[in-house]
């Protein structure tokens, strides 16, 4: 099991064309096995599955700990993206209150060094937009760490496509970091023609539909309360029902390859251009092992076009976030 290179944006940011999403090592989707966790990322590696998508606000900060411990003497073998732009206080996150201040971008930066237990990390992301901030500061305070060696390469997070162009306009942004599957396509009409454009590369988090691609998924009120699931409106009443239907599709899919319908969900990503990495995120190895195989996996053009219609934009019910984040979403 190989995984293959992919480039991010036209400054030379290679990665390996699956990442890992380390969020939920920490926080979200149910109790976390540190020991577990740092072994999966051990095995990511080990697999060439070096992409390693962190944040300072997962935790808050542990997640940044627990990377940081589980790379001891294997910094140099992975490309770590972090992102910075909540506002935190006393550990905790504040609401939803944002925070992309120039002087709060390099304060948040050296806190993500030190946890990470690193001089430098290879991606940054701006976590989301900060109305209050014009995002051509925000890109002047990155380049400006990036010309002192403490960060290599610009990323946006949630972004739109007039954020995205004021920013590349500043310092060239290598990736996208924003919510893109089978299961959420809202990028497909304008952002992605724009990234193309501007050659800055995709890396869609939640590739696999918040688990709702993988098959195995109960009702919101069946998961415990600090889910995130629990208060998702796609698992919620009559729009878990109608869900359900509609990823029937990548599970006949699956059945017909021997493959899961997680690795169908990753494969079609995959397909959809040389300039998309997605960041499935686990926290257990056997879950790590069949994300990776799923770049082996080739879906014919019938079956793309099959997996296209089912779950096409509208078929899918509800909204993927609740009203507060979805305001934090700059569209």
């Amino acid at each position: 099991m190989t995984l293959r290179k992919r480039r991010l944006g036209r400054q030379g940011l290679e990665v390996a064309e699956i990442g890992l999403g380390c969020m939920g090592m920490s926080q979200s989707y149910g109790p976390a096995d540190e020991a577990e966790s740092i072994a999966t990322v051990h095995r990511a590696i080990d697999l060439g599955c070096t992409f390693l998508d962190t944040a300072e606000v997962y935790g808050p900060f542990t997640n940044e700990e627990l990377l940081g411990r589980a790379l001891r003497g294997r910094r140099g073998e992975v490309v770590i993206a972090t992102k910075f732009g909540w506002r935190i206080e006393n550990g905790k996150m504040v609401g939803g209150a944002l925070d992309s201040r120039p002087e709060h971008i390099r304060s948040a930066l050296e806190g993500s060094l030190a946890r990470l237990g690193t001089d430098y990390v290879d991606l940054l992301y701006q976590h989301r937009i900060d109305p209050a901030v014009p995002i051509e500061e925000v890109a002047g305070a990155v380049a400006a760490l990036v010309r002192a060696g403490k960060v290599r390469y610009f990323g946006l997070s949630e972004a739109g496509v007039a954020n995205l162009r004021r920013a590349h306009a500043v310092h060239p942004v290598s990736a996208l970091q924003s919510e893109y599957s089978l299961w959420e396509r809202n990028l497909e009409a304008d952002v992605i023609p724009v990234l193309r454009e501007l050659g800055i590369g995709l890396v869609p988090f939640s590739p696999l539909g918040r688990g709702f691609l993988t098959g195995a998924v109960q009702r919101a009120e069946a998961y415990p309360e600090e889910d995130y699931r629990r208060k998702d409106p796609r698992y919620q009443g009559a729009n878990f029902d109608a869900n359900v239907k509609a990823a029937e599709s990548v599970r006949k899919i699956a059945a017909a390859l021997g493959a899961t319908p997680a690795q169908v969900a990753l494969a079609w990503l995959l397909h959809q251009g040389e300039d998309i990495v997605p960041i499935p995120g686990t926290k257990q190895r056997r879950y790590l092992e069949e994300n990776v195989a799923a770049a082996q996996l080739t879906l014919s053009e019938a079956q793309v076009a099959a997996l296209d219609a089912a779950l096409a934009p509208g078929k899918i019910a509800g909204a993927r976030y609740g009203e507060a984040m979805m305001a934090t979403v700059d569209r």
